[in-house]
């Protein structure tokens, strides 16, 4: 989220110049890669990038060919990140050589310089409105398809599909895999067919910023604000003590609130779907936020302090309720064991345990993982090599009727 902000923060700027600028999206992995499909990668008019797409592999050759490539409409191009050899690549491919045995494709597409594009809207509506999105783009398409590369059908929770192609059929089929992309939260790859039309979409899931809530606003809480924004994420500070809850104090947080703990305060709707941090340093303060939290419907809880002390504060609670709904959800001592004491060193660990939560990974080292690495971040398929692509694939098409794919 943090590279999409940037990402439009610079579209704007470029716009209120009147300059156009090129997007580049990762829509398809095959094998290893540094990002996964949905990164994205903006080259200005004047070359200035922003954002990645590899972990710094592919951006030079994207800058200097970013324009040339998009002159005429979206375009599809691959990069192989296998060893090279003499044989590889062919014409859909440029080849890296960087070991990685991979394949990554690109879709090179133009930014208008001040009209509007629904692409930049639903993204913004990501940003500001804090809702999700699932985006529908057209990567393959056969000969005989009425649908272009780049062509998209947007569909927002509870709203009807934007856009569409030119098969109704096909604009049924999409919708409600877009409607089952909102319910699952996972970008997917789908293969579809109608008559002698063929095309391959990337169902894309965009979802708002995670949301951090921190109770407690003392010196150790500032370096978790700052690197949560770092992350892009949507930082809300909260103190009862006036002279804490500055927001002088935090000028990265999103919010800064001094609500005291004898009134009244919408705890559910606050920390629903949300990170939650406890971090008081004050007895009456943790106890107060750690059983509101509780008895809401946050993703995770996290009490600082030594475990004994939260079990006390957890005693004292269960005896004035037993409606904790959230107990699960919460992590004590909070954070991952990576040592160190520092403020900083607190923010990492406490950052990395919501990560790891959020992903549905154990926050332990990679070299313990037996499997790879973004194995259960693949994208979902039900795409076999259909006759058009290999067709394609065998004429070295690399143009706006898309590459073939596998």
């Amino acid at each position: 989220m943090s590279s999409l902000n940037a990402l439009l923060d610079v579209i704007e700027c470029e716009q209120i110049e009147a300059r156009e600028s090129v997007l580049a999206t990762v829509v398809k992995v095959e094998g290893s890669a540094y990002r996964r499909p949905g990164a994205r990668m903006l080259v200005s008019q004047y070359g200035r990038p922003e954002g990645t797409i590899s972990g710094g592999c592919l951006e030079g050759d994207v800058v200097r060919k970013a324009w040339w490539l998009s002159e005429t409409g979206p375009v599809i191009r691959s990069y192989s990140t296998a060893e090279a050899t003499d044989e590889e690549g062919g014409a859909d491919a440029l080849g890296f050589g960087l070991g990685c045995n991979g394949k990554v494709y690109v879709l090179f597409e133009r930014i208008p310089a001040q009209k509007q594009c629904a692409l930049l809207d639903a993204l913004r509506n990501v940003r500001n409105k804090q809702i999700p999105v699932a985006i529908a783009t057209v990567i393959a398409c056969s000969r005989s398809s009425r649908a272009d590369v780049g062509n998209r059908v947007f569909l927002e929770p509870g709203a009807a599909p934007l856009g569409g192609l030119h098969h109704p059929g096909l604009n049924e089929r999409i919708a409600a895999d877009l409607r089952l992309t909102l319910d699952r939260q996972k970008s997917s790859l789908q293969h579809y067919a109608e008559g002698p039309t063929e095309i391959e979409v990337f169902l894309e899931y965009i979802a708002p910023a995670p949301r951090v809530i921190i109770f407690g606003a003392g010196h150790d809480a500032q370096p978790l604000v700052r690197m949560a924004k770092i992350l892009g994420w949507h930082v809300t500070v909260v103190d009862s003590r006036s002279h804490f809850a500055r927001p002088e104090r935090f000028p990265e947080a999103d919010l800064v609130l001094n609500a005291h703990i004898g009134e009244s305060f919408e705890f559910l709707k606050l920390v629903e779907g949300a990170f939650v941090a406890v971090m008081s340093h004050s007895l009456s303060q943790d106890a107060h936020w750690l059983k509101g939290s509780l008895q809401g419907n946050p993703r995770y809880i996290g009490q600082l302090g030594p475990r004994a002390r939260t079990e006390r504060l957890l005693d004292e609670i269960i005896r004035q309720t037993d409606q904790l709904p959230a107990r699960d959800r919460l992590h004590y001592p909070m954070g991952l064991d990576i040592g160190g004491d520092t403020p900083e060193s607190v923010a990492m660990a406490v950052l990395g345990e919501m990560q790891a939560v959020m992903h549905g990974r154990a926050g332990a080292s990679l070299k313990l993982r037996a499997s790879t690495i973004h194995e259960n971040d693949r994208l979902e398929s039900s795409c076999s090599r259909s006759t058009f692509a290999s067709e394609q694939q065998r004429s070295g098409v690399d143009g706006p009727a898309g590459v073939g794919f596998a």
